[in-house]
């Protein structure tokens, strides 16, 4: 077994997590995407006795894991159930104010994909779900079974980039007036009939994708803490976000790139009247990806991109 892996969770771009955001020793870091607590850890080993380390979570079962994983480190590290779009919460709660650095990994974990109770894997015939914290209403059961025609074609085209939204949509209300799609083998059905007999990827994955951002609202969710993030920084701190599909990574390269940018005056002003001055500067220009050696062993480190940002 690799020496990044737990039972839980393989970390993504573990070493160039650490190696951007770790800035200070003493520092006060925020992990806003708790999970199995690998990146949780490696931040717990780079800080010093005076550093110290919050992570949040909106999972119970990755919570109960993590403190049995991390408990051994003391004082230097507290958790907190919450969404990280409510970090300043988080940070008010915890008794700070501005802290050194803050990660998210945006990806769905390993175990949250693997367990089939959790309803986000189209391999396991199991309840519709994907709800990522078990106590919110809205699951994968209510979007599929209440949601209108046109409201399914949207999130399918925009959430899922599916060139067939229209016609899963349609199968989808066809089916359910005959009785409500219960399972996740049910839906697996209904998309098979919307794609060609010999499509080359899984033709649920777009779709189950589709769904799962939209029960769990991670756009939503990830362009305000984006900016609630970046407002929680000191001078010097930097914030780091690992995104696993373009939609996401899209949100982060325009957001950054609008907190790195100063005049937002319309081109045809002569001068500037706005005064605005860049907030941040990119720490790569580029996006981090995963070396050769890590995607020998987690394949979903394919599509992982890191981008940081420092707060000037």
């Amino acid at each position: 077994m690799h020496e990044l892996e737990s039972e839980y969770h393989i970390p993504v771009l573990y070493y160039e997590s650490l190696e951007t955001l770790v800035t200070k020793k003493d520092g006060i870091y925020v992990d806003c995407t708790l999970g199995g607590g690998g990146h949780s850890e490696g931040i717990l080993r780079e800080i010093g006795e005076n550093g110290r380390l919050i992570s949040i979570d909106q999972d119970d079962q990755a919570i109960e894991f993590a403190k049995k994983r991390l408990q051994k480190y003391g004082e230097k590290w507290s958790v907190f159930k919450n969404n990280f779009e409510n970090i300043q919460t988080v940070l008010y709660m915890a008794g700070v104010d501005k802290v050194t650095g803050i990660l998210m990994d945006i990806g769905v974990s390993s175990t949250q994909l693997d367990d089939p109770e959790r309803g986000f894997s189209y391999r396991y015939d199991t309840r519709l779900d994907m709800r990522m914290n078990r106590s919110s209403e809205l699951s994968a059961y209510e979007v599929v079974n209440d949601y209108e025609e046109g409201k399914l074609v949207k999130i399918f085209f925009e959430y899922g980039e599916d060139r067939f939204a229209r016609k899963v949509a349609r199968l989808i209300c066809q089916r359910r007036e005959e009785k409500p799609i219960e399972t996740t083998g049910e839906l697996v059905d209904i998309i098979r009939k919307a794609y060609p007999p010999r499509s080359e990827k899984h033709p649920a994955k777009k779709v189950f994708q589709a769904i799962r951002i939209e029960v769990n609202r991670e756009l939503e969710v990830l362009q305000n803490a984006i900016t609630k993030c970046f407002e929680s920084l000191e001078k010097g701190g930097r914030l780091g976000i690992i995104t696993f599909h373009s939609l996401e990574d899209r949100i982060v390269k325009n957001m950054f790139r609008d907190l790195c940018t100063g005049c937002k005056c319309p081109i045809e002003l002569p001068i500037c009247m706005c005064n605005e001055q860049p907030k941040g500067k990119l720490v790569n220009k580029k996006p981090i990806i995963s070396g050769q050696n890590e995607l020998n062993f987690n394949n979903r480190a394919h599509s992982a991109k890191l981008r940081v940002i420092e707060k000037l």
